[in-house]
C-alpha cells in the first residue's frame, strides 16, 4: 500500500497530517502521561507499608549537610486491578485534551479517499480546527469524543498497566536492564493494541465521516457504528476488529514506553542519616 502511495501520490503524501499528528501528541500523550504519572505517585503513597522517621535533628551526608524534617516512606508495589484503574483514567482525561487534534488528524488523512468534489482541502491543523468551528461550532471539535475516550482508555490500561505487571514479572525471574525494558516495552504494545483496535477503527468510522444531504450521518454513534459494520462485514470484519495490527503493536506503544522509561530514571544518591 505505502509503494502504491508513493506512486500515485509522492512520498509526501505519507505525512499527511503530520502537523495535527504533532498536535495530537502535545495534548493527548503528554496528558495521559502525565496524568497517569501522578496517579500512581498518589497510589503508591496510600499504599505505604513502611516509614522511616529519622531523629528529631538529623543531617544528610551525599555529598553536602543539609537538616530534615520530613518523613520519608516506602510505596508497596500497586496491584494490578490499580494499575489498570490507573491507566483508564489516565487515558479517558488524557483524550478529553487531545480530541479535537485527533479529529483534524483523521480528517486530513481521509481526505485522499474522497472524491475530488467531496474534499475538505485542509493545508494544516489550523485551518482544520477553524474550519470545523466555523461549520459545526465549537462542539464540532469533540465528534466522536466519547468513543476517543474509550478507545484512550482501553489503550493506555493495555499499554501501562501490562508494562508495569511485566517488569514486575521480569524482576522476580531475575530479567533486568535493556532486555527487561525493551521485553516489557513488546509486551506493553500488544496489549495497547489488542485492547484498542476495536474503538480505533469505529472512532476513525465517526470521525470521518460527511453529513448526508438531509444533514444526517451515516453512523447515529458508537453502537450504531458496530452493528452497521458486523453487519456489512460478518465474522471476517469482526477479526480484523478484535486482533492487534503486529505492525503497529511494535511501533508507537512500544517505542512510548521505551523512552518514557529511560527519559523518566533519576538516579539518586545515597542518604545516610547521623545524629548531630
Amino acid at each position: 500500500m505505502a509503494s502504491a502511495i508513493i506512486k500515485n501520490e509522492g512520498f509526501g503524501t505519507l505525512y499527511t497530517g503530520i502537523s495535527a499528528g504533532l498536535l495530537r501528541q502535545a495534548t493527548y500523550t503528554t496528558a495521559r502521561l502525565g496524568i497517569h504519572a501522578k496517579i500512581v505517585d498518589f497510589l503508591l503513597e496510600q499504599n505505604k507499608v513502611s516509614i522511616s522517621h529519622p531523629p528529631h535533628s538529623a543531617s544528610l551526608i551525599a555529598p553536602t549537610r543539609l537538616t530534615l524534617s520530613f518523613l520519608s516512606y516506602q510505596g508497596a508495589p500497586l496491584p494490578l486491578l490499580q494499575k489498570a484503574g490507573a491507566g483508564l483514567a489516565a487515558g479517558g482525561l488524557g483524550a478529553i485534551f487531545g480530541s479535537p487534534a485527533d479529529l483534524s488528524l483523521i480528517r486530513m488523512q481521509a481526505d485522499g479517499t474522497l472524491p475530488a468534489a467531496e474534499r475538505r482541502n485542509y493545508t494544516g491543523v489550523v485551518h482544520a480546527l477553524s474550519d470545523i468551528v466555523k461549520k459545526d461550532g465549537v462542539g464540532g471539535l469533540f465528534v466522536g469524543a466519547p468513543t476517543t475516550a474509550v478507545r484512550a482508555m482501553a489503550l493506555n490500561c493495555g499499554m501501562l498497566a501490562a508494562n508495569d505487571q511485566a517488569k514486575e514479572m521480569m524482576k522476580e525471574n531475575g530479567v533486568t536492564g535493556f532486555t527487561a525494558t525493551v521485553g516489557a516495552s513488546s509486551i506493553a504494545g500488544f496489549f495497547a493494541s489488542f485492547f484498542s483496535l476495536p474503538f480505533d477503527y469505529v472512532k476513525t468510522q465517526l470521525q470521518k465521516q460527511k453529513p448526508k444531504p438531509d444533514g444526517t450521518y451515516q453512523f447515529k454513534g458508537f453502537l450504531d457504528c458496530v452493528g452497521q459494520t458486523m453487519k456489512a462485514g460478518g465474522p471476517m470484519k469482526v477479526r480484523i476488529m478484535a486482533f492487534p495490527n503486529p505492525t503497529h503493536t511494535v511501533s508507537s506503544p512500544s517505542v512510548t514506553i521505551y523512552c518514557l522509561l529511560h527519559t523518566s530514571r533519576v538516579d539518586c544518591l545515597p542518604i545516610q542519616y547521623t545524629q548531630d
